[in-house]
């Protein structure tokens, strides 16, 4: 049986990499871009660029797929859906959608690092209809509610 901190990861493609920490205290996995060619990203577009790899996760544990800083800052490159949820039930390879926010065309390279992978546990509290719910003092108070 799987332990509840141990992800296995099968690596589908030739080239593609493990995911690994830049450094010790890292709390992301960088994922790079298993591509046989250079793939050019064009200013305002987007791709689902591949990782090559695959993911078996424990049952209460999802991994997010996250923006690396260096490539929004550097290029306006962020992921799309970020955070992108990676469910513990999915088997299929891990995909990256990459959106250019920039005003320049990207080149997106084999082996890049595009993005981060970051593990967080998943609660699956039971969900009970009510026809009221307790007061508070914010109330139904919603966005922009506490200030700017």
């Amino acid at each position: 049986m799987q332990k509840s901190d141990q992800v296995f990861v099968q690596i589908l493609k030739p080239g593609a990499a493990l995911p690994l920490r830049a450094s010790g205290a890292a709390a992301g996995y960088d994922l790079a871009a298993a591509l046989d060619k250079i793939v050019i990203l064009p200013a305002g577009g987007r791709a689902l660029v591949p990782t090559g790899i695959a993911l078996e996760l424990p049952m209460d544990m999802e991994a997010q797929v996250r923006s690396r800083s260096g490539l929004a800052w550097k290029h306006g490159i962020s992921v799309l859906n970020s955070p992108g949820t990676i469910d513990s039930d999915y088997r299929g390879e891990v995909g990256v959608i990459l959106q250019n926010h920039g005003a320049k065309d990207v080149a997106i390279e084999p082996g890049m690092r595009i993005a981060q992978l970051v593990f967080a546990r998943v609660a699956h509290p039971e969900l009970i209809a009510s026809a009221s719910l307790g007061a508070t003092e914010r109330g139904d108070g919603g966005f922009g509610h506490s200030g700017e």
